[in-house]
């Protein structure tokens, strides 16, 4: 059956082809896909991605940079502690589709 949907005005498909762009090139690095992927769980800190994930602090400290910046995470100190979390709905819902796709199935051999 397919979807009929209504037209949509060119520059607001290249808007939003743009936007999605920024979001897969963000997306693109194997670390800032690992932490994304590990934050959509909740929300950790810095010391928690470490230990989780394997990466070295300066790495991680420069790929949360990345997100940060990019709007993707949002971060909240308690104490000495920096916890971050996912902030933004879109990413949340890319983590979703690809964790559905490459990781709920036992079978495929990845790690997420």
């Amino acid at each position: 059956m397919e979807q009929t949907h209504p037209p949509i005005d060119p520059s607001v498909m290249q808007a939003a082809a743009a936007n999605v762009c920024a979001l897969l090139k963000v997306l693109a690095n194997q670390d800032r896909l690992l932490v994304m992927c590990q934050l959509s769980q909740g929300e950790l800190s810095v010391g928690e991605l470490e230990k989780l994930l394997g990466i070295r602090q300066p790495t991680l400290s420069q790929q949360l940079t990345v997100l940060r910046e990019s709007g993707l995470v949002s971060t909240r100190r308690d104490g000495k502690s920096i916890f971050y979390s996912v902030a933004n709905k879109q990413a949340l819902a890319v983590m979703a589709v690809l964790y559905q796709q490459f990781c709920a199935d036992t079978s495929v051999e990845t790690t997420c």
